[in-house]
């Protein structure tokens, strides 16, 4: 969910710059999550921007997904996986979100774990390449500045690209 369909590094960044007063740009994450960037001392700040009661709930959606998920489930079962074990506050904002933007995904089509290689299905779109190495079918990476080195997956840089991908 996010950094695919949801717009998570966005949102942080934004949150990072306001509270620091700085200008980090996804440029400056080429190959680095934005933990990587910012010094240890300011990760209790980061981390508290992941619990706040809002933050998920005000995610930007990423562009076309919308669309091209409603074309998706005309010849695929979708299901939404995300790793909220992560955050566990995020429960609620997540689905809270999908509901407010995918109301055409059936909540029993939701899938709330911390290691996506549970999940038996065909395909799993994810931006973390830790996701993809234990997942039993064929992963496929949803580009973000932090995997812009990772090889060995099939790779799509939007929504566009899965369009093209799956029902070209």
């Amino acid at each position: 969910m996010d950094e695919v369909m949801a717009d998570a590094l966005g949102e942080h960044l934004l949150r990072y710059n306001r509270y620091y007063g700085e200008q980090i740009t996804l440029d400056d994450l080429h190959g680095k999550w934005l933990w990587d960037v910012v010094s240890t001392d300011r990760h209790a700040v980061l981390e508290a921007h992941l619990r706040s009661e809002d933050f998920f709930d005000v995610l930007q959606v990423m562009p076309e997904s919308q669309r091209v998920i409603r074309r998706l489930q005309m010849n695929y079962e979708v299901f939404i996986a995300t790793a909220a074990m992560e955050i566990p506050t995020s429960f609620e904002q997540k689905y809270r979100w999908l509901e407010r933007h995918f109301p055409f995904i059936p909540a029993s089509h939701i899938v709330y774990c911390g290691d996506k290689g549970i999940l038996r299905a065909d395909y799993l779109i994810d931006d973390n390449p830790r996701q993809l190495r234990r997942f039993s079918g064929e992963g496929i990476l949803y580009s973000s500045p932090h995997n812009a080195g990772v090889t060995g997956y099939k790779r799509v840089n939007d929504w566009l690209e899965v369009e093209k991908l799956f029902l070209s």
